[in-house]
């Protein structure tokens, strides 16, 4: 039986998630993208999931996706690049855009190649931790292509609208450390699992109801105008308000002991 292309270890409160080719470079395949939606349902519906750490096997996060696999089945990249008209997304964009949908931060850690739809895959997450020598690359501009797997919308979220055409028009290969000073990733370290570690830690100290509301909110009024943000933020609190973790966290406070919560309640 064949290895499947994504695997998903939960471990209480922290999933696991692993892109399975590593003698491919973890290039995305048909399956590896029904892999990333099937794993993503599968974490969204476990209210004790309240941290997702994403990697790549072997010696790479994602090298992009695998021409020689995918493209010997023209109907099947016809079907997938057909938008769902309820989502507004197609199969390759939803694989990855489920991520930033999920109600839990998703942190990915990386090595090795950040390429095209890998950099893509890596920018649905909250946050990025990479290798100082980690190559990234919005490698579509080699081939004459655009980037088409959800990656636009994070990429001008998080840089300049300069840096972003010139990385999505020049294909341009760059380090982990320049992904940090572009304000790609989150932070480098020779061992990237450190700092990832240390803020799921963080993340763990605070209710998970709260942390998915803000994952959220912030995401809503990011570009919202100020009316509609300020609408949010009430409807989010009033959530909040309802929520047995937030009286937890608030009896821990006054307290000043360490809080333990119950699973989340938030969009379970």
């Amino acid at each position: 039986m064949a290895e499947p292309h994504v695997v998903t270890e939960i471990e209480g409160p922290v999933a696991r998630v692993w892109l399975n080719r590593p003698d491919k470079l973890n290039g995305i395949t048909f399956d590896l993208l029904d892999g990333l939606l099937e794993s993503a349902d599968r974490i969204a519906a476990d209210p004790n999931v309240r941290v997702v750490l994403m990697e790549g096997r072997g010696k790479s996060f994602c090298a992009g996706l695998d021409f020689g696999s995918v493209m010997t089945d023209k109907k099947k990249v016809t079907r997938y690049f057909l938008p769902n008209v309820f989502k507004g997304t197609n199969r390759f964009q939803q694989a990855l855009w489920t991520w930033r949908e999920l109600p839990v931060p998703v942190i990915a850690v990386t090595r090795g190649h950040v390429f095209g739809g890998g950099i893509q895959l890596a920018l649905a997450a909250d946050f990025r931790f990479t290798t100082p020598d980690c190559q990234w690359s919005i490698l579509e501009a080699k081939w004459g292509l655009v980037p088409d797997m959800s990656g636009t919308v994070p990429l001008a979220e998080l840089v300049g609208a300069d840096l972003a055409k010139r990385l999505v028009m020049t294909g341009e290969v760059f380090s982990g450390e320049k992904a940090v000073e572009y304000g790609l990733a989150s932070g480098v370290a020779e061992d990237p699992m450190k700092p990832a570690q240390e803020l799921v830690d963080q993340l763990m100290a605070r209710s998970p109801d709260s942390v998915a509301a803000s994952k959220r909110l912030l995401h809503e009024t990011r570009l919202a105008k100020p009316r509609r943000a300020f609408a949010l933020e009430r409807k989010y609190q009033r959530a909040m308000f309802k929520s047995p973790n937030t009286a937890i966290a608030r009896k821990a406070g006054m307290a000043r002991t360490q809080p333990e919560f119950g699973p989340r309640t938030f969009d379970a």
